[in-house]
């Protein structure tokens, strides 16, 4: 009878992965010509520096959230930054996920004008506009 002879092979060290290029990252918001246009204008009326629109999302109104623009004095260190048409938007990171892929627009009708927010993540809005839920 013989016997059973079992060999080993040394394991070869795995070879580094090769490193793929990145995909860019797509920007949170987009902003239409007519918002940036919008957006210009108001930053030129406030008569002092100014690093961009703060645009934050916050609890308020009946549904749950609603948008925030402010002007913002500096860049702080976790703001997205989306720039489009000369005009830079600060995005909070707390509003970072709420935002994505969202379409800032303006619209100036015969009683109302102001920004509009197109966002693919809302669920529903209240009745007056003002906030929406996710």
């Amino acid at each position: 009878m013989s016997t059973p002879t079992t060999t080993t092979e040394t394991a070869k060290p795995a070879a580094p992965a090769a490193s793929r290029p990145r995909r860019p990252r797509p920007q949170v918001m987009t902003v239409t010509p007519l918002a940036a246009e919008r957006v210009k204008a108001l930053i030129d009326g406030r008569g002092k520096p100014t690093a961009g629109i703060r645009v934050g999302v916050r609890t308020k109104g009946c549904s749950g959230m609603s948008y925030t623009l402010e002007f913002a004095d500096s860049q702080q260190p976790m703001d997205e930054v989306v720039e489009a048409d000369g005009v830079k938007l600060l995005i909070d990171p707390k509003a970072s996920l709420f935002l994505i892929g969202t379409v800032m627009d303006y619209e100036e009708e015969k009683l109302k004008s102001g920004f509009v927010f197109r966002n693919p993540n809302e669920k529903g809005r209240c009745g007056c506009g003002e906030s929406f839920h996710v």
